[in-house]
């Protein structure tokens, strides 16, 4: 049986100026350059810079409240706040050699374009150069087609209509990846390495190479080489020769394209500037590209008109001025969000600095401390979750590099000692034993804790294996090697 009842209860909801101030906050340099220009596209009432009778207006304004018989949008409006304080988005705390950049932007051939330039090589229809087209559009950045020919067979016909058949789609693909660079097209590693392999030269290592793969690559990629040598009956000679022919090869083939706008999306703007000054360390906020705001002076004047006529307006007029009045609020919260945003991140990184000065002065590693966002977060009034939003994508430029936030920060790790010292260094030995052992018998993640705990590291093992995944490091049976001459 349905029943309506009503309920009260009290929830805690931000407030939309305080949504917009943590969407700013988690936003990079240029991301928040392409904020602002948006933001002043869809706002009439903010422009950028500040002019001299901006600032005549301002101390105006200043003025006008503190006279109630002067003008007030209160008048017209219904609002909380109607003090206009002077709109700027900077603070005294930028580097004083900020100079605004503009990025220039090269347009350069792409990975799917270097590959359509190639089919004027060959003797093509116009359907077949059409199916090519598309099944090279179909190619990942790695160089792979990795969607099947029956969905690409319904996809063309639907979207360029052209009917054709996964027979004729193969054909096509053959064609393909005969293409530089080589192993372009294939569907899987498998295909690419063996591509790769038919394109050289056919000597006995070759060979063997390729009855590795084709025959025995599920074992080859757990390497198990005894296995390998049973199956295909080659001596250890000749599996170290063909070995050193596989690793030789390329398995990502479209990773040789060298796309320019892939390289202009790794430009690092840095958000920090720390030197040295007299023996003591000095972090200004850049702002480059990030232009002062202001409320537009025309708009202002033209609000303080209507607000001289008092009550002799008409209802059209009193729309306009509630219009503009929202404008100008919200440019108001903009900026006012983009100081606190400011702010913040320089609290943060003042804070950053203090914890680790030992390390900023030196620009020794082994300097650095443990610290994690608690310890950020207990010498502000700041949540972890706001901290961690300072720290998405923001960098620091210092004179020994340029280096995320997040870098500075690691996980305490506890010696026999009971001293507390950064899981880095831990990291680093263990990254040391690695390199260093026996690549024919590697070492286990139970091995590598012996170690440690004999430096004075007293680590379980699954701390050991959760370090070695955060280097990227594989276990130990697929790190294990045959000496290659």
């Amino acid at each position: 049986m349905l029943k309506q009842t009503q309920n009260l209860k009290q929830q805690q909801k931000l407030a939309p100026q305080q949504l917009q101030a943590i969407k700013l906050l988690e936003l990079t340099t240029i991301e928040l350059e392409e904020r602002i220009k948006s933001e002043i596209e869809e706002n009439p009432t903010l422009e950028e810079g500040e002019s001299d009778e901006q600032k005549e207006l301002d101390a105006e304004i200043e003025k006008n409240e503190t006279n109630e018989d002067e003008f007030s949008i209160k008048d017209y409006l219904d609002d909380e706040d109607d003090s206009i304080p002077a709109y700027k988005s900077q603070t005294h705390n930028y580097s004083n050699n900020n100079q605004r950049i503009d990025y220039a932007l090269s347009s350069g051939e792409s990975f799917q374009q270097y590959l359509i330039s190639q089919l004027g090589f060959h003797s093509l229809s116009e359907h077949q150069y059409g199916i090519a087209v598309f099944l090279i559009g179909s190619i990942d950045d790695d160089g792979y087609l990795r969607r099947d020919l029956n969905f690409i067979c319904d996809d063309i016909a639907f979207k360029q209509n052209i009917t054709t058949n996964t027979k004729e789609l193969e054909h096509v693909l053959k064609i393909i990846q005969t293409f530089e660079p080589t192993g372009v097209g294939c569907r899987n590693l498998q295909e690419c390495l063996l591509l790769q392999l038919n394109a050289k030269q056919h000597t006995q290592s070759v060979t063997d190479a390729q009855k590795i793969i084709s025959d025995c690559f599920d074992e080859f990629t757990k390497k198990h080489y005894d296995k390998i040598a049973r199956k295909i009956d080659i001596t250890e000679d000749d599996l170290r020769n063909a070995i050193a022919e596989i690793v030789k090869l390329n398995p990502k083939p479209g990773n040789f394209f060298s796309d320019d706008y892939s390289e202009q999306g790794k430009t690092i703007i840095p958000d920090f500037v720390l030197d040295i000054k007299d023996g003591e360390l000095v972090i200004d906020l850049t702002s480059y590209n990030i232009p002062d705001l202001r409320i537009n002076a025309g708009y202002m004047q033209l609000m303080r008109e209507y607000a001289s006529k008092k009550g002799k307006t008409n209802i059209q007029d009193k729309e306009t001025v509630q219009f503009i009045g929202q404008k100008i609020t919200a440019a108001r919260y903009f900026i006012d969000a983009i100081q606190q945003r400011q702010r913040t991140l320089l609290d943060v990184m003042n804070i950053i600095v203090d914890l680790q000065r030992n390390y900023f002065l030196s620009g020794d590693e082994n300097q650095l401390k443990p610290m994690i966002l608690k310890d950020i977060a207990a010498r502000t009034i700041l949540d972890v979750s706001t901290i961690s939003r300072v720290l998405n994508g923001k960098y620091v430029q210092t004179y020994f590099g340029i280096f995320p936030l997040r870098y500075f920060f690691s996980e305490p790790v506890y010696t026999k000692d009971g001293e507390d010292i950064s899981n880095r260094e831990v990291k680093a030995i263990l990254q040391k034993c690695i390199e260093d052992e026996d690549k024919s018998n590697p070492l286990a993640d139970a091995e590598l804790m012996e170690i440690l705990k004999e430096k004075g590291y007293d680590i379980a093992r699954r701390t050991v294996t959760k370090y070695r995944e955060h280097l990227n490091i594989p276990v130990s049976r697929l790190r294990k090697e045959i000496a290659i001459n």
